[in-house]
């Protein structure tokens, strides 16, 4: 789905991309990055548009999806609270 029409979806259910970001369990710019690629994951156009459908059959997707416990997605790489760029490297000894 192009990204535009990612956004028209949920702006017909009343949401933003840090709305919809959080009701799934993402960082908003991991969702606002697809806008250079000009396309969305489908997985991510199905939930949207699943949430639309059930808006406009007088539902409440809130309530719907609240039965499923959203675990957020860990961020990648290796930093870790206090420490820029994960850990050290170790002194390599390359004297001959």
């Amino acid at each position: 789905m192009p990204y535009t029409e990612f956004l028209e979806e949920l702006g017909k259910a009343g949401l933003s991309v840090r709305a919809f970001a959080e009701l799934i369990g993402m960082n908003p710019n991991s969702i606002s990055n697809y806008a250079r690629s000009g396309e969305i994951p489908s997985h991510l156009a199905l939930i949207a548009v699943l949430i639309v459908g059930i808006s406009a059959l007088g539902g409440d997707y809130k309530k719907i999806m609240s039965r499923v416990e959203v675990a957020h997605k860990k961020p990648r790489g290796g930093g870790r609270p206090g420490h820029f760029g994960g850990d050290r490297q170790a002194d390599l000894d390359l004297e001959r």
